[in-house]
């Protein structure tokens, strides 16, 4: 039973930090390095992560900076930056890009509060499906007693409480995050 719940408990604690992870780049009107993440720039014929071929660093709380490895990339990432989907405009200097992250406006705010609650409901949804699969476990198992088995399933139910708790105080930090102007 406790291997179960263990494992139930690590399914959790993946689907909070992928929430964690995603929130990280959302954009907020602030700059952080993580919002580039998810990019990937042209690196000699494959698509490869721009943090991979870069320093990337924050110079003020609106500006960022990526330095570039090997400056023939500059083009490419500075391009990549362009195509993604977050409406950052590059400025390339010769030897590094500077991005500096513009006001998000009062519809955009909102735009980005509604993705934050879609993806706090994904890991919510995760984590329903760990606790579902864990009483499946616990009912199916031939181990233990009917106590037994009510302890674990009280135990799972206390567990995804737990983290459904974390994911709506994550997600109402977030939400604040960004409607702050």
């Amino acid at each position: 039973m406790t291997l179960t719940i263990e494992d139930t408990k690590g399914k959790m604690d993946k689907a909070l930090e992928a929430l964690e992870r995603e929130f990280q780049s959302i954009r907020t009107g602030r700059a952080n390095p993580t919002i580039l993440d998810r990019v990937q720039a042209d690196y000699y014929g494959n698509p490869s992560p721009i943090k991979a071929m870069a320093n990337i660093s924050v110079q003020d709380g609106r500006t960022i900076i990526v330095i570039p490895f090997d400056k023939s990339s500059l083009k490419d990432i500075e391009k990549a930056i362009n195509e993604s989907d977050l409406g950052l405009n590059p400025n390339n200097d010769g030897s590094r890009i500077m991005i500096t992250i513009p006001e998000l406006t009062g519809e955009r705010r909102k735009e980005l509060a509604k993705t934050v609650g879609q993806e706090a409901e994904k890991a919510k949804v995760s984590i329903r499906n760990a606790r579902r699969d864990a009483m499946d476990g616990i009912k199916k198992s031939d181990e233990g007693s009917e106590d037994d088995k009510k302890r674990d399933q009280e135990e799972v139910q206390k567990l995804t409480d737990n983290y459904i708790k974390q994911i709506e105080e994550l997600t109402k930090n977030k939400e604040q995050e960004i409607l702050t102007v």
